[in-house]
């Protein structure tokens, strides 16, 4: 039997053993035929499905998400359309995420410079926000 034994198919793929099994368990790679000693034995191909989920997860997509483009991509011509329309969904999502990394990189820079003004008899602004109080007071 030819095949690919779970450190050999981690080391290809570049990819951690523990996360081969987790892709297993999570379906995203089918559970390979076993040899009679047990062992796994994964074929060559598999090394190809796990760079796709790792370029993937690099993309910012879930697991869940890739699991639906490893499905649509069964029949890439056909499903074509589908597959732009998560990729527009997760640019928006991006974007969402960017805004409220700003937002959040504003009040710490905020924070950081009501820090910078006090005196070392002030309690730290950046702890009293933090602890209950509010961003606006550390202005």
């Amino acid at each position: 039997m030819d095949g690919l034994t779970i450190g050999q198919l981690a080391s290809q793929a570049d990819i951690g053993i523990e996360t081969v099994r987790f892709y297993e368990r999570r379906g995203l790679i089918e559970d390979p035929p076993r040899r009679s000693s047990g062992y796994r034995q994964y074929p060559t191909s598999t090394i190809d499905r796990l760079r796709f989920i790792r370029r993937s997860k690099e993309l910012g997509f879930s697991l869940d998400e890739i699991a639906e483009l490893l499905r649509l991509s069964g029949h890439p011509a056909k499903h074509r359309h589908q597959v732009r329309v998560k990729v527009r969904h997760k640019i928006a999502d991006i974007e969402r995420r960017i805004e409220d990394l700003s937002r959040i990189k504003g009040a710490l820079s905020d924070l950081a410079k009501a820090c910078e003004r006090g005196d070392e008899t002030e309690d730290c602004p950046i702890l009293v926000a933090l602890d209950g109080g509010s961003f606006e007071e550390c202005r």
